[in-house]
């Protein structure tokens, strides 16, 4: 059989991505609206989006940073903490500010020390999501002594699972899955928790931090782990079961906080976000469930509709920069810098 020499996709969406703010989004976020159509912003900036006016504030400003004409929509998250109002939560999906939800554990990654200290203090908050169908999403990772290569294992353990038998209604996303034991876990689930995935967790696993020396642009929480729970978290990606769909995490650090005694977490994928999925599902001989992976399941899971237009890639090697500039910072170091990828957008 002849391998394709062009895809198109109903244009793809992004279920997990952050634009940060000021000068680094107006950096970032052309290249996410590029390649998706919509996306799910992360609420951890300083300080934390919690409310609906600092929500519709916030959605204010990425839509200024978008180049002229671009089709983009962000779909705005409130940041959970122990002192979230139910009222607020429920008056900002009501009127379309929220889609949904994040719930950090208190210290688990970036600009999450306002997280949750204790899932039952947001019971509250919970029980009025589950009421009104609003989603939650988790970054399913223990804090404390915990090893952080079993911090997912044990979430699904002592929070996720309680979590379900105390709210059989509440939609959840299992964010950037990166262990076996969240691939059975989502699979078990019967539809009622899906789960993101990202580029860089199908194509590394934990010795690419450590290839010839420490290397801070490939560290990220979650981090990545062994090489078999890489191989089960890309064989859920490319299985076209719906409860798996896109979300890069695409988390950007200027180098110098990457670069440091105690460097950032976060792996900037941006811009080549899309055409990295592409490889991996060239590589498993998967392209033909591309399109539910990136445009379909996603829709399906948070009950919106799918995309208008279409979006074509070509088998056409290029090169990933070296850098991103950003206005004032040391700029940006993207996942695979300087590295060739054999597919990439047909308009550029």
């Amino acid at each position: 059989m002849i391998p394709p020499t062009e895809i198109t996709l109903r244009r793809p969406d992004d279920w997990h991505c952050h634009l940060r703010d000021g000068a680094m989004m107006a950096s970032v976020a052309p290249f996410t609206a590029r390649r998706f159509a919509r996306a799910i912003i992360m609420p951890n900036l300083l300080p934390v989006q919690a409310t609906p006016i600092s929500a519709r504030q916030y959605r204010g400003r990425i839509l200024d940073a978008l180049p002229e004409g671009a089709q983009f929509t962000p779909l705005m998250t409130c940041y959970l903490t122990d002192r979230t109002d139910p009222d607020d939560v429920a008056r900002g999906f009501e009127e379309g500010v929220f889609t949904a939800v994040k719930f950090y554990p208190a210290d688990a990654t970036t600009n999450s020390a306002d997280g949750v200290t204790d899932i039952r203090k947001v019971y509250p908050v919970l029980e009025r999501m589950q009421k009104i169908g609003m989603p939650l999403l988790i970054h399913g990772e223990v804090v404390g002594d915990v090893d952080i290569f079993d911090r997912e294992a044990v979430f699904i353990d002592r929070v996720f699972t309680p979590l379900l038998g105390d709210f059989p209604g509440l939609k959840t996303v299992f964010e950037h899955i990166t262990t076996s034991e969240a691939v059975d876990f989502v699979r078990a689930s019967s539809g009622r928790v899906g789960a993101t995935i990202t580029a860089h967790h199908l194509m590394i696993n934990r010795n690419a931090m450590f290839e010839g020396g420490i290397r801070p642009h490939r560290y990220c929480l979650p981090v990545a782990k062994r090489e078999a729970h890489r191989r089960a978290v890309r064989a859920a990606a490319v299985s076209g079961e719906p409860c798996f769909f896109l979300g890069t995490d695409s988390a950007p650090h200027e180098i110098t906080a990457k670069v440091s005694a105690r460097g950032c977490a976060g792996i900037f994928t941006a811009p080549a976000a899309l055409e990295l999925y592409v490889q991996v599902f060239d590589e498993e001989n998967a392209l033909d469930r591309l399109e539910a992976f990136a445009s379909l399941n996603g829709a399906a899971f948070y009950g919106l509709p799918v995309n208008e237009g279409a979006l074509r890639l070509v088998r056409q090697e290029w090169t990933v920069p070296e850098k991103v500039e950003v206005a004032g910072t040391s700029g940006l170091h993207p996942f695979m810098a300087g590295r060739n990828l054999g597919w990439r957008l047909a308009d550029g």
